[in-house]
């Protein structure tokens, strides 16, 4: 099991770029890049905070868990 971000398609959808999401949020353009690509390997409590308010989505939706590939 993995944990997986739906970033991009939350974002994709409501058609917000990366570069103004971070802004907008005023958090590092790297680590939201990151978790939009789904790189990052560890989720920062105050990036996931930002995120689930700005976008008004629940971590449940932002985060989830999936089979290893």
């Amino acid at each position: 099991m993995t944990i997986r971000s739906n970033l991009r398609s939350i974002i994709d959808q409501r058609e917000i770029p990366i570069k103004k999401l971070a802004r907008d949020i005023d958090y590092r353009f790297e680590s939201v890049r990151m978790m939009y690509h789904d790189e990052m390997e560890r989720y920062p409590r105050e990036l996931l905070t930002k995120l689930c308010v700005y976008l008004n989505v629940g971590i449940n939706e932002l985060l989830t868990l999936r089979e290893a590939e």
